[in-house]
């Protein structure tokens, strides 16, 4: 089923990913297009939306905690030397058109308001690709232009004081299962050890289900991993690891993405080589 407000991504004919471009959620939660639920091949979803441990983690999408100051992550806002804190700085993506959807894709036109004023302008490419019988690829690209005449900064709770939590940019949360996800990346496993580190790839891998993530660009390949499994399973890629990142007025950065949702736990070998499928041009 497809409408105004919703697309259906489908590979070889199968239902794979929901995509929600207005939701009615409240403002705490920093209202945004969303991807849930995300399925395997085989049905199994690997998406969670809005979970009581954190209720404005939204399936897959774009958030980001600091754009001079505002809240498009959604949840408290971290102050340095205060901590996590319930303020009035929430914003909202709005969704403005599609300038292409097809049924294993689109590329839409976002607005990112806040205050009533346009913070950012984005353009977002996301496309569902086959890969074997057990899995296919979830390619999404951001690009955020600053459409204001001053420059600004993009932050996280990291750079506001808050070690271990640059979190901001692109964001998947997974199902959250009885037992915790396995982690790991070419040469290391376990959440100390990938968290906070930049690698070509990252999988986690759920009770029957594998995701495997890598930055398709150069620039998202140097984004540190932001990493969670024993508290929640979420995996996303840091724009402000270290320090607040500059967009000055007209340019934009460009972040690229590409997951392999498999069903069934892979291994390193087997992880690798769909991940370098689903990447190579």
């Amino acid at each position: 089923m497809t409408s105004a407000d919703t697309t259906v991504l489908r590979v070889a004919g199968r239902p794979v990913a929901r995509y929600v471009t207005r939701p009615e959620l409240p403002a705490r939660l920093s209202p945004r297009p969303y991807l849930h639920p995300v399925t395997t091949l085989s049905g199994v979803s690997v998406t969670e939306l809005s979970p009581a441990d954190h209720p404005h983690h939204l399936g897959v999408g774009v958030a980001v905690p600091d754009v001079e100051g505002h809240n498009f992550w959604g949840g408290r806002t971290f102050v340095r030397d205060q901590g996590p804190t319930e303020l009035d700085n929430h914003g909202a993506q709005r969704h403005v058109a599609f300038q292409l959807r097809d049924p294993d894709g689109f590329v839409e036109e976002l607005r990112w308001v806040a205050g009533g004023t346009e913070v950012l302008r984005e353009r977002r490419t996301v496309a569902a690709t086959a890969l074997t019988d057990i899995a296919w690829a979830l390619d999404l690209t951001f690009a955020l232009t600053n459409p204001t005449a001053t420059p600004l900064t993009i932050g996280s709770p990291a750079t506001n004081g808050r070690p271990g939590a640059a979190y901001g940019g692109f964001f998947w949360r997974a199902r959250k299962e009885a037992s915790v996800p396995d982690v790991f990346t070419a040469d290391t496993e376990g959440e100390a050890a990938v968290h906070g580190r930049a690698a070509d790839w990252l999988a986690l891998a759920g009770s029957s289900w594998t995701l495997v993530f890598a930055g398709a660009t150069d620039a998202t390949r140097r984004d540190p991993w932001f990493v969670r499994t024993a508290e929640y399973p979420g995996v996303g890629s840091s724009l402000a690891h270290d320090a607040r990142l500059p967009v000055p007025p007209g340019d934009t950065l460009v972040r690229r993405v590409v997951t392999v949702v498999a069903d069934g736990r892979l291994d390193r070998g087997e992880a690798a080589a769909l991940i370098r499928k689903a990447v190579t041009p």
